[in-house]
């Protein structure tokens, strides 16, 4: 029998939406049994693995939903993860996908010339292309982002990270979690 540390429950909103895709909201078994005793959450679905205590026995519950809504932010947060996952991971330069460790991102206008970080300034970029741009501008290389750096909506990154289901997929979560693939992931 495996661990109970391999029995992540589906966290879903109130409104039975994952909180997110990418990464897939999950909560680890411990804190899944004390939302439970908090009478946080409802259970939804369970796996056949049963916790104990001395005068107390439960099955893990695999989905989970929130009983208060939690609204999404309008405004995602400017991070790394968020302009890989705007722009689906690719080098917004040569088109390539790339796993996150070989992405980084760029500047089109470059800080040294006056650029800033922002979601307006800031793509995907792979190593090479971002090497191979420097500190010039797009015209000035002949390397122009394949589409304008926009600030996306939550709900944007919330339908791109639907695109890369994750590794792992429990059965009983098949029915909350739908996937913009042309492969059944389960």
């Amino acid at each position: 029998m495996s661990p109970p540390d391999h029995c992540p429950a589906l966290v879903l909103n109130a409104d039975f939406r994952p909180l997110s895709y990418f990464p897939l909201s999950l909560w680890p078994w411990q804190e899944v049994v004390k939302a439970v005793f908090l009478d946080r959450v409802n259970i939804l679905a369970e796996y056949d693995r049963v916790v104990r205590s001395p005068n107390f026995e439960m099955r893990l519950p695999s989905v989970i939903s929130l009983k208060d809504y939690v609204p999404t932010a309008r405004r995602p947060a400017f991070t790394r993860f968020n302009v890989f996952l705007r722009d689906r991971f690719v080098c917004q330069y040569c088109g390539q996908q790339f796993p996150t460790p070989e992405l980084t991102f760029d500047h089109v206008v470059p800080r040294s010339r006056g650029g800033k970080t922002t979601w307006q300034n800031v793509v995907t970029a792979c190593s090479a292309c971002n090497l191979r741009k420097g500190s010039r501008l797009p015209d000035q290389c002949g390397m122009m982002p394949l589409r304008r750096p926009h600030q996306p909506s939550s709900l944007l990154l919330q339908e791109h990270g639907r695109a890369f289901p994750p590794n792992f997929l429990h059965e009983s979560w098949r029915d909350f979690l739908y996937w913009d693939t042309e492969l059944d992931p389960f």
